[in-house]
């Protein structure tokens, strides 16, 4: 999908745009426009790197439905426009994990709440600049095992998807940052296993879990490519492996492609 960067223009002009459930768009606007607003909700407004330009990142839930109502107000005048969103072709898999992976025990599910509304809390706050001075690095050259988006089958019943790309690491592999941050999440939790979040600024959050080691702790500064821990097979895994997401005002979206479109656009000008 062709990423369209809004220029420092008079009147914003958008043209085609669109976006697939689960991937996000990047957009760059001139110094003057003051607010952003999707379906009503306001997004963060960050200045790039190196010009007076603003960037704001438009994420679509996976579980989207309907297109997206864009509001941009620029010197005092507000335009809307709609990015059209397209149904993702995502593939299907199955597998099998501890039983109580799947049903949790009474006494886990008080824990699963805690762990869950702390993560949500930390996504819903946006560090109001960009944190990276070079291009997101790849989580892994190693072989991807599952893609982001896939429907996911546990133990023939629970249904969910995949919220991040999966790839192949034997156990105690290192982990590296995919770039510069400070360290959110460093704990073990019940579903993720042992997790690294590191915040990216500009509402960009980065996962790594079911880590058997951490290597970090909260509140540390990260640069790109420092070892946050070692992969491992804690949480609901079917075996080692690591799990790198992208999480973006709270949404997860497909994070190679968010890397790709958000390198392009803050750092090769396009």
């Amino acid at each position: 999908m062709k990423i369209l960067a809004i220029l420092a223009l008079c009147v914003v002009k958008i043209f085609a745009l669109s976006i697939v459930n689960g991937e996000a768009i990047v957009l760059k606007f001139n110094k003057n426009t003051s607010e952003i607003l999707a379906n009503g909700k306001k997004i963060p407004l960050v200045n790039s790197l190196g010009s007076d330009e603003k960037i704001a990142i438009i994420a679509a839930n996976y579980r989207a439905k309907n297109d997206i109502k864009l509001k941009i107000t620029q010197d005092g005048k507000t335009t809307t426009e709609i990015i059209n969103l397209i149904k993702g072709d995502y593939k299907s898999e199955a597998f099998s994990v501890a039983p109580s992976k799947v049903k949790p025990p009474k006494e886990a599910k008080a824990r699963i709440e805690r762990e869950l509304a702390e993560a949500n809390k930390i996504y819903a706050k946006t560090t109001p600049k960009i944190l990276l001075q070079k291009p997101f690095l790849l989580p892994s050259n190693a072989k991807i095992t599952s893609a982001f988006g896939n429907a996911r089958t546990f133990n023939g019943e629970l249904k969910s998807y995949h919220s991040g790309t999966d790839y192949r690491a034997a156990m105690g592999t290192d982990v590296h940052s995919v770039g510069e941050g400070v360290v959110v999440i460093a704990k073990d939790r019940y579903y993720a296993g042992g997790s690294v979040v590191i915040d990216h600024g500009a509402g960009v959050y980065s996962q790594y879990y079911h880590l058997s080691k951490i290597l970090v702790k909260v509140g540390d500064k990260i640069g790109g490519g420092d070892k946050l821990g070692l992969s491992g097979a804690s949480g609901r895994v079917s075996g080692p492996h690591l799990h790198f997401g992208i999480a973006i005002n709270g949404v997860s979206v497909n994070p190679l492609d968010f890397i790709n479109k958000f390198n392009k656009v803050v750092f090769e000008n396009e």
